[in-house]
């Protein structure tokens, strides 16, 4: 009983601290140094000091780093926020997978409650309890996914569990307690690293700099010398409840709302403005758990979303929500180059 206890209240706290960060974070502009940027620079100061001091003690060996037997492949970023990770993270495990290579995922889990060491996800497990990404993951690919809050507990899961080729790690660039065998960063091809600064003032979890250390750099949309370009392609619309798919054109000329729970839910509503949905959108914090209510609109428009929101609104479905299946093209030269690093 007195464990039981010490994890609802550390799930309370949890619940608290994400509460206020996103509350901040929504008051921020990332992109833009306002007032409000400039007025949280001392708690930014603060953060570049505590993660520059942590990467040195990893560095110098004082705090040690968990080596697996399996390469580990890292695809991570150094800014938050949507920068696109999870359709390359299961284009990479379709690759090897392809190349008859038996794959393992592992996965923070953010914004899942699960308190167990490390948890195997599949496509029918609870987003609640294990995050939206992981599921997505699952439901995509033919991985082994598993999520710890200690990525290093996750990998040493897959090894002891599973006969491996390679293990991807969905984000976890800083989680340095993580051995890694090959390093990818996605920099998003638009706003890439905003304001410059780091959290909370701006965007940025690491130096810019750190890109020179990582093996690839994945420029997610748009083109940059000495980055690997990656495009987000629109494949086509499956209905939540009825498992319905529809080509592009379905919902030309057609008044819909969009809504998006992600990072950056701009380039998600382009995408369907591209496939010429006429839109009314409603945005949400990243990783935002649905309720009901959320989806509730005036209109009876067709609702649409992306596949990672999906997962969270299965159990109060309609016939009125769409998600928009999207995947990642990335040229047969980067996947050369990853074979050839590894």
């Amino acid at each position: 009983h007195s464990w039981s206890k010490y994890f609802v209240i550390i799930n309370v706290l949890k619940v608290i601290k994400v509460a206020i960060m996103s509350s901040i974070l929504s008051f921020v502009n990332h992109n833009k140094l306002g007032f409000i940027n400039i007025l949280l620079l001392p708690l930014s100061l603060i953060f570049f000091i505590l993660s520059s001091l942590r990467r040195w003690l990893y560095r110098v060996g004082i705090i040690k780093v968990n080596h697996s037997s399996v390469p580990v492949v890292v695809v991570g970023n150094v800014t938050a926020g949507g920068s696109g990770k999870t359709p390359i993270v299961i284009a990479i495990v379709n690759y090897f997978t392809s190349q008859n290579k038996k794959v393992g995922v592992v996965s923070r889990g953010y914004g899942g409650d699960y308190i167990q060491e490390s948890l195997e996800v599949t496509h029918l497990s609870n987003p609640r309890e294990c995050g939206d990404e992981p599921i997505l993951i699952a439901q995509h690919t033919n991985a082994n996914v598993v999520v710890a809050k200690k990525r290093s507990n996750a990998v040493k899961f897959l090894t002891k569990n599973y006969n491996l080729d390679i293990i991807i790690s969905d984000d976890g660039l800083q989680h340095y307690s993580m051995g890694r065998d090959l390093e990818i960063a996605v920099v998003e091809g638009v706003n890439r690293f905003g304001n410059g600064l780091f959290l909370p003032s701006g965007p940025l979890r690491e130096p810019i700099s750190r890109l020179k250390s990582v093996d690839i750099i994945i420029n997610n949309g748009s083109r940059a010398d000495g980055e690997v370009s990656s495009q987000l392609e629109a494949e086509s619309y499956t209905n939540l409840l009825t498992s319905e798919t529809k080509k592009l054109d379905y919902f030309k000329n057609i008044n819909c709302y969009a809504v998006a729970g992600i990072g950056s839910p701009e380039n998600f509503y382009k995408m369907l403005e591209d496939q010429g949905a006429k839109l009314t959108t409603k945005s949400f914090p990243d990783h935002h758990l649905f309720i009901e209510d959320d989806l509730v609109f005036k209109e009876d428009y067709p609702i649409l979303m992306t596949a990672k929101d999906c997962v969270k609104c299965k159990h109060f479905a309609t016939s009125q929500m769409w998600y928009l299946n999207v995947s990642a093209k990335l040229s047969l030269d980067f996947y050369e180059q990853l074979e050839s690093k590894l």
